[in-house]
């Protein structure tokens, strides 16, 4: 028994990989090649968009109910920790295994498609059932593929759900309810997303430029990612977590990164951990001109100039409801002695043209590495419309 819990598995599909493997090398050498423009998101324009690599196969016929691009990618993922799933469900029963996952869109893409088809031709398609695109369809879906009797939900607080996830299994397991917990989330690219986000002015028309002067919005993407949490040791574990809602305006942060600051430190003090502690950081880093001000502003408050950062999502663009586990999935890696052996960081991927109002921060280059520490942590943040704020932080647990 250890005072973290254990993260024993963890399976993803993302714009950068499928399975761990392929997603590690490309994290770490700063890959782009998933990102391709597209003329069927946004009416009359086009829209560039990071898409998941790999098959969806589809679902079995007993769940063709749920046969949606959301719950395939998530079965996917999941399928990549199926014996330690089948292990855990053994182990414990059906019934004491939790299923909490986040998601913002679910499978809103079919619903898209089967309205459209209504609209042209008066019909539903045949193949189309509503519970593809509720929100709570994603977690009763994988209830179902998993043969899982005990709790399953889903959260949706916009872009911070599926980190939100870390803290509800967590509380599931330590209450006595389930002896494990699924957590994680999936979101797929649809019609609404980038159509939203346009009609805000916050979508880039190239790559996602994090904390650069010149960043004029997010490129948008899809992910899934889940991981299984127990109270027995891992090599990764589950550290803490900090959780605000400063509710400062429905879709801007507040510019002095005050609620985002809040959650950072709660996640220290919860993990027991100080700053100086934190091998490196994961931003939100969305490349908007709102975000990634208030973020500089609350990471160096915290973290000072020295350690360690870097935003992802301009490889995997923003993954919305799936970037929380999508980005603790890469802590998970970075932290991993298999995957990653020489200790390298996830490069932070810009132009280099510095926002003189950002302060100063270390932001990754391709090739850095973190030092060989025998208890290493790292910090993942996630950010949400209406002032949802979350930072989880993953631990290497001692050799």
């Amino acid at each position: 028994m250890t005072a973290y819990l254990g993260i024993s598995a963890m399976g993803l599909m993302t714009p950068i990989g499928n399975g761990k493997a392929e997603t590690a090398e490309n994290l770490f050498k700063g890959d782009q090649t998933s990102l391709r423009t597209r003329d069927d998101l946004i009416p009359k324009r086009k829209v560039l968009v990071a898409e998941a690599r790999g098959d969806t196969p589809a679902l079995p016929p007993g769940l063709a109910r749920w046969d949606c691009r959301n719950n395939r990618m998530l079965a996917v993922a999941l399928e990549q920790m199926r014996p330690d799933l089948d292990r855990a469900i053994t182990r414990y029963g059906a019934g004491r295994v939790a299923i909490i996952l986040g998601t913002s869109t679910s499978g809103l893409a079919e619903g898209e498609a089967a309205y459209a088809q209504r609209l042209k031709t008066g019909q539903w398609p045949r193949t189309f059932d509503y519970v593809q695109q509720e929100v709570g369809g994603l977690s009763e879906f994988a209830k179902a593929y998993l043969g899982l009797t005990g709790p399953a939900y889903t959260i949706a607080t916009a872009c911070s759900s599926s980190a939100k996830v870390f803290a509800v299994g967590r509380r599931l397991i330590r209450a006595g309810l389930v002896d494990a917990a699924i957590v994680g989330g999936a979101d797929s690219l649809c019609r609404m997303t980038p159509s939203g986000f346009a009609a805000l002015g916050a979508v880039s028309a190239t790559a996602a430029n994090p904390f650069s002067r010149n960043r004029d919005g997010i490129t948008i993407g899809e992910a899934a990612a889940v991981f299984l949490l127990e109270r027995d040791a891992a090599e990764v574990v589950f550290m803490g977590i900090g959780e605000t809602s400063d509710a400062h305006h429905i879709s801007a942060p507040d510019p002095q990164g005050l609620g985002a600051a809040m959650a950072m430190r709660a996640a220290l003090e919860d993990a027991g951990c100080a700053a100086q502690g934190i091998a490196y950081v994961n931003l939100h880093g969305t490349g908007t001109p709102l975000n990634d001000s208030m973020e500089g502003r609350a990471v160096h408050q915290i973290f000072g100039a020295q350690t360690p950062c870097s935003s992802t999502k301009a490889m995997t663009g923003h993954t919305l409801g799936a970037a929380g586990a999508c980005e603790a999935a890469f802590l998970w890696l970075t932290l991993s002695r298999h995957y990653n052996p020489t200790r390298l960081l996830p490069p932070h991927l810009w132009d280099g043209a510095k926002d003189e109002d950002i302060p100063e921060l270390h932001l990754n280059r391709l090739g850095e590495t973190f030092s060989e520490d025998n208890r290493a942590a790292m910090l993942s943040n996630s950010f949400a419309f209406g002032g949802s704020n979350v930072a989880i932080i993953l631990g290497r647990a001692p050799s």
